[in-house]
């Protein structure tokens, strides 16, 4: 008997898929829920399970084809498999193996030898690309700067899509802030160690903006709407997604009704999201949706920046790096832990005033969180 495996009913947003790398070829024997294959979309990356134990008959599609819901990409003939199946480790290293396979580079084309060069002898840019990548020069004749040419990911081209999607139909504008930590970052300083042994997550700041931004929304609606046609849509709900950087791009999972969820609840999944952006394991249905975003480059050093809004939503706060400065405490000057926030909004909806009193009011709650427990 055999079984034919289709690709899976990608959602309404995915048009396609491309099917990136086999794990198996045929004749190879496979065992049920066995990852075959991974498709990746403009989203995520899919593991293709067999969906029973046989020998893998034939396969109907190669790699790097483009495909859609519901087509044939493989028949397996059912049987009984005595192999044992393959060891988790084993199985991450051919994972691991897969995605720096998809990696490489493509083969380096030598552009003609810039004027003035010496013959023979390597330029800086050269060298460093011989050195990373190991390469055997011997025999390789003098040939000057060197390149080499990647395509892009699906992920990554979707991506730049978006952004300049962004940037050509709405009118973004940014708007800044500085907010004082020392009162949050005592906060944490006192209670992380309790937190973290009753919830068993660490007690960060992300809990802290998502719910100062659900309090700051509260008050100013529009900043959580968006625009269909000639029509504003105020969302009665508050969906926040969390920018997450991974090795294929940055996504953005979302919190769904955020203001449900208490403080270990929101860190729990902040942690979640990042686990399973970086190990290829999120669901579409966790990165579709939204309607605020928040970003934090001060995890890689950024002191300011002024992000991109992840349409349709309105706007996006983006958070910086905490950085000791001097600061005025009333008659005094003290050093506080200090950082600029950034809110890029869609200026068609949002106004000015409406973007300064959101960061204002988020400035209020981070720098005297009690208000978060009072709602004021």
């Amino acid at each position: 008997m055999t079984t034919e495996v289709r690709v899976p009913q990608l959602p309404e947003s995915i048009a396609d898929a491309t099917l990136v790398v086999w794990h198996k070829k045929a004749g190879d024997p496979v065992r049920r829920d066995e990852n075959l294959a991974d498709l990746e979309t403009d989203k995520v990356v899919l593991e293709l399970p067999a969906p029973v134990t046989g020998v893998l008959a034939t396969l109907e599609k190669a790699a790097g084809t483009t495909v859609t819901s519901g087509e044939l990409l493989a028949v397996i003939q059912e049987a009984e498999v005595t192999a044992a199946p393959a060891a988790p480790a084993a199985k991450a290293q051919a994972r691991k193996a897969a995605e720096a396979k998809r990696a490489e580079p493509a083969p380096v084309k030598a552009a003609p030898a810039p004027k003035g060069e010496a013959a023979g002898k390597p330029s800086p840019a050269a060298k460093r690309l011989v050195e990373e990548h190991t390469l055997e020069t011997a025999g390789v004749a003098a040939s000057g700067r060197l390149e080499q040419r990647v395509p892009m990911s699906r992920l990554r081209a979707r991506i730049a899509q978006r952004l300049v999607e962004a940037q050509a139909t709405q009118a973004l504008l940014t708007t800044f802030n500085e907010l004082d930590m020392q009162a949050l970052t005592a906060l944490r300083a006192r209670y992380k160690e309790a937190f973290e042994k009753r919830h068993g997550v660490r007690l960060g700041f992300s809990s802290f903006f998502v719910k100062a931004c659900i309090e700051a929304l509260r008050r100013y609606p529009v900043i959580n709407a968006s625009v269909e046609g000639n029509d504003i849509v105020y969302h009665e709900y508050f969906d926040i997604g969390v920018a997450v950087s991974t090795d294929r791009g940055l996504i953005v999972p979302v919190l769904r009704d955020a203001d449900q969820m208490d403080f270990a609840g929101i860190e729990k999944a902040v942690v979640g999201f990042a686990e399973r952006s970086r190990n290829g394991t999120i669901t579409l249905e966790e990165l579709t949706g939204g309607t605020f975003s928040i970003t934090n480059g001060g995890v890689f050093g950024s002191l300011l920046s002024t992000p991109i809004v992840n349409a349709p939503q309105s706007a996006i706060l983006g958070l910086h790096k905490i950085e000791p400065r001097p600061v005025a405490v009333g008659e005094q000057v003290a050093v506080h832990p200090m950082m600029y926030v950034a809110l890029t909004y869609d200026h068609r909806i949002i106004d000015g005033r409406e973007a300064v009193q959101f960061l204002v009011a988020v400035k209020e709650a981070i720098e005297d969180p009690a208000r978060l427990l009072l709602q004021v």
